[in-house]
């Protein structure tokens, strides 16, 4: 008897090691795998600009830089989620929509301006509404208050003098789902949307609806990186070299795309990341200024965090410079941005061989 307890013991004791030990790597997410390779969960979704995103996985830029990806398909609204959960370590996304959620504590870091443009505001034709000076009094349908598309109305409001503040404001934010704002706008319940790409082009284009905002050709927004690259702060910690690895990949997939957009919007039909029209859907990739940058994505952070505290979003006592030095991190081995020659993707290498 005395036999047997010890060796159920022995069994339970090794049991619970083997649980515990279970539950720690669950806990510490990635790791270097046994060839040296490090297994990295990249949040993704089927959004047409993370086309360097997904191509970066495909086209073996992670790859070459010792990186096993590991795609983790999250919706938009629910990044954050998984970041705070620790089911993510890097992705890609508006920069409006984390400022808010850095201020509370998100523990991320931003990498690299990836892209501008993707936002659209619009009317239908014959609304009378064709500037944004004529939104004041009007109703504005977006997918959710705090997300990027709402931002983007708002500062846009906000530099032509229009109040957005919900009790003494100029306009009326009204949420819809994304699939249900084009009925919203169809049956007068809203005057104009702002919504994202592709959704956004395909209702103007089925519309005919007039665009009064385009983020990747508006003036006040043109200029402006409204996508970055971000990793999460324990990868930032534990192993920034891998940080610094997914930045040049990305890095480089973006400057691949800028090249060559009919090809990333056939790749991305095919791989199945995104739905859609490979001319309209490559004809997007084409507005957009995918002409990545580690020091633009830090200026965007520095423009909308200052107008956002104006607006009341973020606290009104935030410093722009400093809030932008917390929630970013430079890299000494990733230059700011890299040419189509310096871009070429490792997939291809290896067929021309």
């Amino acid at each position: 008897m005395k036999i047997n307890f010890i060796n159920r013991f022995k069994w339970i004791r090794t049991a619970v090691c083997l649980l515990s030990g279970l539950f720690l790597a669950c806990a510490c997410g990635s790791d270097e795998q046994d060839d040296g390779k490090f297994r990295l969960r990249i949040a993704y979704s089927p959004s047409l600009c993370q086309a360097p995103l997904h191509l970066a996985v495909e086209l073996g830029f992670l790859e070459e830089e010792g990186i096993i990806a590991e795609n983790v398909q999250v919706d938009a609204a629910h990044v954050q989620e998984a970041i705070g959960a620790n089911q993510v370590d890097v992705g890609f996304g508006l920069i409006g929509k984390f400022l808010q959620p850095l201020q509370n504590g998100l523990p991320i870091k931003f990498t690299a301006g990836i892209h501008t443009g993707c936002i659209k505001i619009f009317a239908l034709p014959g609304s009378g509404i064709s500037k944004i000076a004529d939104l004041k009094g009007k109703r504005i349908g977006v997918p959710g208050l705090a997300g990027a598309e709402a931002l983007i109305a708002k500062r846009a409001l906000f530099m032509n003098g229009i109040k957005t503040d919900p009790r003494d404001g100029e306009v009326e934010f009204v949420v819809f789902s994304r699939n249900e704002l084009g009925q919203a706008l169809q049956n007068g319940v809203v005057d104009a949307v702002s919504l994202g790409d592709p959704v956004a082009a395909q209702m103007i284009e089925s519309y005919s609806a007039t665009t009064i905002v385009d983020t990747a050709k508006s003036p006040e927004f043109a200029l402006e990186y409204c996508c970055a690259s971000f990793v999460s702060k324990l990868l930032a910690e534990k192993h920034p070299e891998i940080a610094a690895a997914f930045t040049r990949a990305i890095l480089k997939a973006s400057a691949w795309v800028a090249e060559h957009p009919e090809e990333a919007a056939k790749l991305q039909l095919e791989y199945k990341y995104v739905a859609g029209n490979q001319k309209l859907n490559s004809d997007i990739l084409k507005s957009y200024n995918y002409k990545p940058s580690v020091k633009g994505g830090y200026d965007a952070i520095v423009l909308s965090s200052g107008q956002l505290a104006e607006l009341g979003v973020l606290d009104k006592s935030t410093n722009p410079e400093e809030f932008a030095k917390n929630s970013y991190i430079f890299f000494d081995d990733v230059k700011d941005s890299y040419s189509a020659e310096e871009s070429l993707p490792p997939k291809f290498k290896k067929a021309d061989k």
